[in-house]
């Protein structure tokens, strides 16, 4: 069996150790990937983005007979690659464009949610900075302001007044720091609770749920400092039995799913629910449309199950009859990020220690890495690499997550210390 995985990220490459360990024994090509993906498989050089890009992936997947694609990042599905694939017989995982819109457009979502009566923030959604000024002046209290489109996880600006929404209006709308992203925005409440992360792959009606999982956004200790795409992950956050996560079930997904259907669009894939849990119940903080990062190295560290069976059983309309087995125990996982993140960053920096990562139980999945000159691993993007540990607990996943990150090394390297600290 041919596989194609699309991607190069830590997400991608969590994906890649998970195929790897089917029965099956896929012959697996990653494209574009990354240093540590290139141990593994065939990597190919082709971007993910854009019409181009599209074009040579579903030209490679027919010229080479793949049995399946799995698309990793968000750009390509909201862009349309399953779409594309679809209209040339080849089989991929991950929703069409009209499905992926729910993380495309932070607006659509919303609109989505309320017209579905699904729990979310209030909301309005401005494209001019005056207006927008004057909306949270008029509100004067604790807001979220998120650029509509695609962001890499940091189109988010957390304000605890006025004045901070006001500077955050002007980034996105004025200053356009955040690119066509932000042509649009979106202010909302600041809801107050715990976050986690619940994914389900759905065949479009019947969903399989994946081990809940809380992922630290901040930079900093302490939930500190600015919006990231992810410094680190825990997981599991609440039993799948938790009375909790069967409330999310029945007042977020099901009735997201329901509402797929019911606006015509056919979604396969994963469907990924950003929810806080405050006082008042569940409510819905963000969707994505793909698996997370790093959400993915830490929970498909635990899957026991074929993930191919997986991937085919949402694409065949089949998941009402499957069980996933996990581990028992824990995951931690533990990011490291170049200096200057999420801004401008440090790129080339030679990573030391790889090989020194004990095993097994540990994973080291690569992010933003590229071989140099001499085969040497260098740093190549702003999160660089993540550290994955399994435990019979979180405190022992951490433990040792944390002593396996204490043996990589590279000039500028930054992560959290305080990743599954706050575990419930």
């Amino acid at each position: 069996m041919k596989v194609l995985v699309v991607g190069s990220g830590g997400r991608e490459h969590a994906i890649v150790t998970a195929l790897l360990r089917s029965p099956r024994r896929p012959e697996l090509v990653c494209a574009p990937g990354n240093a540590g993906i290139a141990r593994s498989c065939r990597v190919l050089d082709i971007p993910t983005s854009g019409e181009a890009a599209i074009d040579r992936l579903a030209s490679h997947a027919r010229r080479e007979r793949v049995d399946l694609t799995v698309v990793g990042p968000e750009a390509p599905l909201v862009e349309g690659i399953v779409d594309a694939f679809q209209a040339e017989g080849l089989r991929i995982f991950g929703p069409v464009r009209a499905g992926a819109r729910l993380e495309g457009s932070k607006v659509f979502a919303k609109e989505f949610l309320a017209r579905h009566g699904i729990p979310t923030a209030s909301f309005r959604a401005f494209d001019q900075a005056e207006p927008a000024e004057e909306y949270v002046r008029e509100l004067d209290r604790p807001l979220v302001v998120k650029a509509d489109g695609l962001a890499a996880g940091k189109g988010v600006i957390v304000c605890d007044g006025a004045e901070e929404a006001v500077v955050a209006v002007r980034a996105m709308l004025i200053e356009k720091r955040f690119g066509a992203a932000g042509d649009r925005i979106l202010i909302e409440e600041r809801l107050r609770g715990s976050e986690m992360s619940l994914l389900a792959v759905t065949d479009g009606k019947d969903y399989a749920l994946l081990e809940t999982a809380q992922d630290h956004k901040q930079l900093l200790d302490g939930d500190r400092g600015p919006n990231t795409g992810g410094m680190g992950v825990y997981s599991p956050y609440l039993s799948l039995s938790d009375p909790v996560v069967l409330r999310i079930r029945e007042e977020i997904i099901e009735p997201t799913l329901g509402g797929l259907r019911e606006e015509d669009i056919r979604y396969r894939g994963v469907l990924y629910a950003g929810v806080m849990l405050t006082a008042s119940g569940p409510q819905v903080l963000e969707f994505n449309a793909r698996f997370g990062d790093p959400e993915t190295q830490a929970i498909l560290a635990r899957l026991e199950s074929d993930i191919i069976d997986l991937f085919e059983a949402a694409l065949e309309g089949r998941l009402g009859s499957l069980t996933l087995r996990w581990s028992p125990g824990a995951a931690v996982t533990v990011v490291a990020s170049s200096r200057g993140y999420p801004g401008a960053h440090e790129s080339g920096r030679a990573i030391e220690g790889l090989d020194d990562v004990p095993g097994p139980g540990v994973l080291v999945h690569h992010s933003g890495t590229r071989a140099g000159p001499r085969g040497e691993v260098l740093t190549a993007g702003g999160r660089v690499l993540a550290v994955t540990a399994l435990g019979g607990d979180i405190p022992e996943a951490r433990e040792r997550a944390y002593a396996a990150m204490s043996r990589i090394r590279f000039e500028g390297m930054h992560y959290r210390r305080d990743i599954g600290l706050g575990s419930r």
